[in-house]
């Protein structure tokens, strides 16, 4: 091989002229108001030919905002959100939502299949029992509801504001008898058990600190969503030293997008989706965009939950 010297003048020329072709560039649509959702639009807000809008939903008083620029408001069903895309040409949709918004994200896959665009599913793993843990496995909110009265007499529910009202219509009048410590970031409104006490904290959730409040409300069963998190999970270690049996409301089935635990392999999806300004044909798939994992079940892993 000649050395680079003496390539000849032809190569020279080609290594000195600029480089002309017009930067890539990509919108890109984060749905979710998660920690997840702000660390990739913190990676990806100011790279250069990246625009990322964050979608938040709105219902968290004084949320967290993320960098670039941020919408905050349904988009009316998935025929909206695809008329959205559209209007503001995005290129691809990131659903970094919450693992229990089931609504958003089917909205999600049916609005990228009625536009043809990549969508990619940020979430976190579940959590998974760890020896000493005492778990009950429920399907639903009301399901828990239903088991409670069999494990305790005092309640931690940690499910969210949403959803109370599975536990104030009692089917039985054992679970009417039963006391609630109800904790979430914003006052919580309609039904609720009539024996309450309501809590307003956001996280994160120290061990120790759970198992202080446990101790000090007397409480005897904990109610939880699976939503992962390793900065909501000091409850669960708290159970687990005190004792205290814990209703563990299983995820819903994932959406069919390809999906990732990691915002690395995320941040690698959205510059794959990167196109010429002008090249993208609206509804264009992106060749190439694709992260390996079609689903991703429950497991453990390190992540921040948006709620409880």
């Amino acid at each position: 091989m000649r050395p680079a010297a003496a390539q000849g003048p032809a190569a020279a020329r080609r290594a000195a002229a600029p480089d002309t072709r017009a930067p890539l560039r990509v919108t890109v649509l984060v749905l979710g108001g998660t920690s997840e959702a702000r660390a990739l639009a913190a990676r990806l807000a100011g790279q250069p030919g990246v625009r990322v809008i964050s979608s938040l939903a709105g219902r968290v008083r004084d949320p967290a905002i993320p960098a670039g620029e941020v919408r905050v408001g349904g988009f009316g069903g998935a025929a909206g959100l695809a008329d959205w895309t559209r209007a503001e040409g995005v290129d691809a949709v990131v659903d970094a939502t919450h693992p229990f918004a089931e609504t958003i994200s089917a909205h999600a896959v049916a609005a990228c299949a009625r536009t043809g665009l990549p969508l990619l599913r940020l979430t976190r793993p579940g959590w998974q029992p760890q020896p000493g843990d005492d778990w009950h496995q429920a399907g639903s909110l009301a399901e828990a509801a239903t088991i409670l009265p069999s494990l305790g007499q005092r309640v931690f529910l940690t499910t969210g504001r949403q959803g109370l009202s599975a536990f104030a219509a009692p089917p039985s009048a054992a679970l009417a008898e039963l006391w609630f410590l109800i904790r979430c970031v914003d006052p919580p409104s309609g039904a609720m058990p009539a024996n309450r006490e309501v809590l307003l904290a956001r996280g994160p959730y120290t061990r120790d600190a759970e198992h202080t409040l446990m101790r000090r409300f007397a409480i005897d069963v904990l109610v939880t969503k699976n939503s992962g998190g390793s900065l909501t999970e000091g409850k669960l270690a708290a159970a687990r030293d005190l004792g205290i049996p814990v209703v563990v409301v299983r995820r819903p089935d994932p959406s069919a997008a390809p999906a990732t635990y990691g915002v690395d392999d995320a941040v690698s999806w959205v510059r794959g989706c990167a196109r010429e300004p002008g090249a993208r044909v609206p509804g264009a798939r992106v060749p190439g965009a694709r992260v390996p994992g079609a689903r991703v079940p429950d497991g453990p892993g390190p992540a921040r939950s948006a709620g409880e």
